[in-house]
């Protein structure tokens, strides 16, 4: 099934943690990094979700935000390192590529960001992403 979302990075889930309605759902990429998914338990079953099922993390652009260093005290459990490859700016908006272990993002930021946060090709970033904006899907 084609898909808009651009983020498609494959992994291996590591654990889930089931609650009264969501769970999370942590993953090893293929990259090496960990990633978590906040989903829903009907999806863990719909799926058929269990450790060692292969899936895809699916993360849309405008969902990720971009530090140009790591920061302390903030929820967001979700960093990937990387590299920026390439902006395209728009009149509002800017599409960022970052190189990651294992693969490429987009980010989908403002025209303002990337000049306040003096962002170019070979600037090295955090990706950040929340845990409830990462979706799972199975091949």
């Amino acid at each position: 099934m084609p898909l808009s979302i651009r983020n498609q990075l494959p992994g291996t889930i590591t654990a889930i943690t089931p609650g009264e309605v969501m769970a999370t759902v942590k993953l090893r990429l293929d990259g090496g990094q960990d990633l978590t998914a906040a989903i829903t338990l009907e999806a863990v079953k719909d799926l058929g979700l269990a450790e060692g099922t292969a899936v895809t993390a699916l993360v849309k652009a405008t969902e990720i935000s971009l530090a140009t260093a790591p920061i302390d005290g903030l929820s967001i459990r979700n960093r990937l390192p990387g590299t920026i490859t390439g902006i395209a700016t728009g009149a509002a908006v800017a599409s960022v590529k970052i190189a990651v272990e294992g693969g490429a993002l987009t980010a989908v930021i403002t025209r303002d960001a990337t000049t306040d946060l003096a962002l170019s090709p070979g600037t090295p970033v955090v990706a950040l992403v929340k845990a409830t904006e990462v979706a799972l899907t199975t091949a």
